[in-house]
């Protein structure tokens, strides 16, 4: 199952279009995607089952994120031992985790304001939490999750980096940071969870290119973890970890300028597309 948001509507997006939900379901579910995922057990058991009306063309601009309200934003520092070298530190023992305020959401297709500063790319897949949980094992941590998505964490290095501790939230949620999309994924559609290649590029050239396999810490890990110290709630965002490349560790650095093309994917999840002013 492919969840979407489109024109602001929850939609089923498939081989030939897209299903709005809230007419296919009469009115059960939908049409905000908040709602479909408050309710996702009964959403996927009805979706599982229903016949669906024909699909309608619909253009890739249009869709926003597939989460467009999330109550919490949780992302992951260090997740990828590359990234960790790159960086200059020690592969972590448990995970480091920040947020990002969930003001910074934006969906898949979006154009970026660039602030002040140095903006820098960080690929990352996104796991989207599907029911309240709190203190879930990890050999459940599959089952709280609802889906998958593209996602990066825009990161604006001078803020980040500035104070004892650093502001490292702060300076990943100037809106825009959190572009994600475009489609929530249910692991089911995918030929292996926990094994997928990530890629990023910028203006055609790959920068950043791994396996969800090489995560130190795995989605289910992730959860609980997460799930240990805060209940989580549908639609929540989980950020798993960037892998190396990122601009600020190049020699010589590299950050986002005006007109920059950056394009996201991940193999079964889809494709995001940002530029920027």
């Amino acid at each position: 199952m492919r969840l979407a948001t489109l024109s602001d509507r929850a939609v089923l997006l498939t081989d030939t279009g897209a299903v709005d939900i809230a007419d296919a379901s009469a009115g059960r579910f939908g049409p905000d995607p908040m709602d479909v995922l408050a309710d996702w057990t009964a959403f996927r058991a009805w979706a599982g089952s229903a016949v669906l009306p024909a699909a309608s063309p619909y253009r890739t601009a249009d869709l926003g994120a597939p989460v467009p309200r999330p109550r919490q934003v949780f992302a992951v520092a260090l997740n990828y031992r590359p990234h960790a070298a790159e960086a200059g530190y020690v592969p972590p023992e448990i995970p480091l985790l920040f947020t990002k305020f969930p003001s910074c959401i934006t969906g898949p297709n979006a154009r970026v304001e660039l602030p002040k500063g140095r903006v820098d790319w960080e690929l990352e897949m996104v796991a989207v939490i599907g029911a309240p949980c709190h203190r879930v094992p990890a050999s459940e941590g599959w089952e709280a999750v609802a889906g998958l998505t593209v996602g990066q964490d825009l990161s604006e290095r001078v803020l980040q980096l500035t104070g004892t501790p650093p502001q490292f939230s702060l300076g990943k949620s100037y809106p825009g940071f959190g572009p994600t999309g475009p489609a929530l994924v249910t692991p089911d559609e995918l030929p292996d969870r926990d094994d997928i290649a990530i890629e990023c590029l910028l203006n055609g050239e790959s920068v950043q290119a791994a396996r969800t396999s090489e995560m130190i810490f795995s989605v289910p890990r992730l959860v609980e973890f997460i799930s240990g110290v805060c209940p989580l709630y549908p639609g929540d965002l989980i950020f798993t970890g960037t892998p190396a490349g990122v601009g600020n560790r190049r020699v010589p650095q590299r950050f986002l300028g005006p007109d920059d093309v950056l394009v996201s994917r991940i193999d079964g999840l889809g494709e995001m597309r940002q530029t920027f002013r």
